[in-house]
């Protein structure tokens, strides 16, 4: 389900844009892929702020369901972890191999996106913007180093409650077109 997920993103990239409209002395498009990222975005980051759902977990009999829809929103947005913590917080497993079945998924997930996007960067590798690869790379190093000093300090709840602040920002960044 993730090639799936991933190859609709692909697909989605490949559409003029929804709308467009001036902003800040520039042009700014609001493209498909933008808008169904965003919008996911934007449902998994409300979801979190919601008690109910961010409590939710299911039974062992869904874990191919949750396997499945884990897949498929991980290719299509990179959004799986909360679909997958819920399939597989029921599942009886210690922490440890909760954590460690997490991450496996994870980089499976990732391996058979990576997979569907290269085809697509090889073909637009002209227009590949290196420097915001690069600030990416080193962005996610410093995030990783930062959140490793403070995560003694912080709950789990909290830590939730930040990522889904900024999963909301970028959603709504994302569905105005702005970034």
């Amino acid at each position: 389900m993730s090639f799936l997920g991933a190859w609709i993103l692909v697909w989605l990239a490949g559409i003029d844009p929804v709308f467009s409209y001036s902003a800040f002395g520039r042009l700014v498009s609001v493209t498909p892929v933008k808008l169904v990222v965003g919008l996911l975005l934007l449902l998994f980051a409300s979801l979190e702020f919601i008690p109910r759902f961010r409590n939710l977990s299911f039974g062992a009999q869904f874990m191919p369901l949750g396997g499945l829809l884990s897949g498929f929103f991980g290719g299509l947005s990179g959004m799986q972890g909360a679909l997958r913590s819920a399939f597989l917080s029921r599942a009886g497993l210690t922490k440890e191999a909760f954590i460690a079945t997490g991450v496996v998924i994870a980089c499976l997930i990732d391996f058979s996106r990576l997979a569907i996007y290269s085809t697509a960067l090889a073909r637009e590798s002209a227009d590949f913007n290196y420097g915001l690869l690069a600030a990416a790379v080193l962005a996610a190093f410093a995030g990783a180093a930062l959140g490793n000093n403070y995560l003694k300090k912080m709950t789990m709840p909290g830590i939730q409650r930040i990522v889904a602040a900024m999963l909301f920002v970028v959603a709504l960044g994302l569905v105005s077109g702005l970034l």
